[in-house]
């Protein structure tokens, strides 16, 4: 009798590397991150591109070039870039590379999205963007996706991954804006995205107080006993695996790592500073909660070394392996 061998999981279509702002470091990046050794291709002016880039146009995102060619989805932008000058009537192009990549994410053409930085001061002045930033803008393209910002690292072991369950407000308004609804939606989003694009079937999450030791019994702060420790209680009545409410500043060395899965945080910096300082180029921008994967890297359009020949590809490198592996982990589920 034969026995036929397994099934090999479907391959996911090649990435879509957004062009993001041209007058930022991402022209420089995207040639460098052929060293990703993933598929994808730029979308992009090629005009943009640095001069000698070996690229090809492509058609489809699956269109085959040689190696060491980018391959390159045209998308006529304006006016030329100047490193380190915006110019805002290219705006309308940058947003339209980004609608026109999720939809080709939608129809199955591209194994996800990674995005290479925008300047939102410039979408702003050139095509009054309504939105705070790239990942509410991919929300409302998705059809009003649930998400969460999870910064991942790549570097270090026992990786860190956090989300910030308030990210870009004032930290005098985070005690009222961190409410249970808020912490709870992080928290399921979060373990969610840990299943699907992590493949890890039974995620452990930790989970930060919002004051100094956790509020220490209420003498540093009451949102912990007062409502945090009951809403997570009511979560592991669920099947949640979770931990805490945690002191901060405890959570985060390698021993304590290796006891979860992803740290949900209470705000901004108290998620931000603790990856940045373990892996600062290797840390990747995930949107948890998309009907599609999107990643870019943790930094920002850098006007002032753009141009310049100076440009690091560790972070895109980084954001284009983590989105072809959970692309992967999304085919085999």
């Amino acid at each position: 009798m034969t026995v036929a061998a397994p099934a090999r999981p479907p391959r996911p279509a090649p990435l879509i590397l957004t062009c993001g702002e041209p007058a930022g470091i991402g022209p420089e990046l995207a040639p460098l991150s052929l060293a990703a050794g993933v598929p994808f291709v730029w979308m992009g002016d090629p005009a943009h591109l640095p001069p000698g880039t070996a690229w090809q146009a492509v058609d489809r995102p699956a269109d085959p070039v040689p190696d060491g060619v980018l391959a390159v989805l045209r998308h006529g932008f304006a006016a030329r870039a100047v490193p380190g000058r915006p110019d805002p009537v290219n705006a309308q192009g940058v947003i339209d590379v980004i609608a026109r990549a999720v939809d080709l994410a939608l129809a199955g053409h591209a194994g996800g999205i990674v995005t290479l930085p925008i300047s939102k001061h410039a979408l702003k002045q050139g095509a009054d963007f309504a939105f705070p930033g790239h990942t509410e803008y991919l929300a409302h393209l998705a059809g009003g996706a649930d998400v969460v910002m999870m910064l991942a690292s790549t570097g270090v072991t026992p990786p860190c991954r956090v989300v910030p369950a308030t990210i870009h407000i004032p930290l005098q308004q985070v005690p009222a804006a961190l409410t249970p609804a808020v912490l709870a939606r992080a928290i399921r989003i979060t373990r969610a995205g840990l299943i699907r694009d992590f493949a890890i079937p039974a995620p452990r999450i930790a989970v930060a107080g919002l004051n100094p030791h956790a509020g220490e019994g209420g003498t540093m702060g009451r949102q912990e006993a007062d409502w945090m420790a009951a809403l997570l209680d009511d979560l592991r009545g669920e099947g949640f695996d979770l931990a805490g409410p945690l002191p901060a500043d405890t959570m985060f060395h390698a021993p304590a790592r290796a006891r979860h899965d992803a740290a949900v945080c209470a705000y901004h910096d108290q998620a931000l500073i603790p990856i940045k300082t373990l892996d600062f180029a290797g840390g990747v921008n995930v949107t948890l909660g998309l009907p599609f994967v999107r990643t870019s890297p943790d930094h920002g359009t850098a006007f002032d070394i753009a141009g310049q020949g100076q440009a690091d590809p560790s972070s895109t490198i980084a954001a284009l392996r983590m989105a072809w592996d959970m692309a992967q982990k999304r085919a085999a589920a």
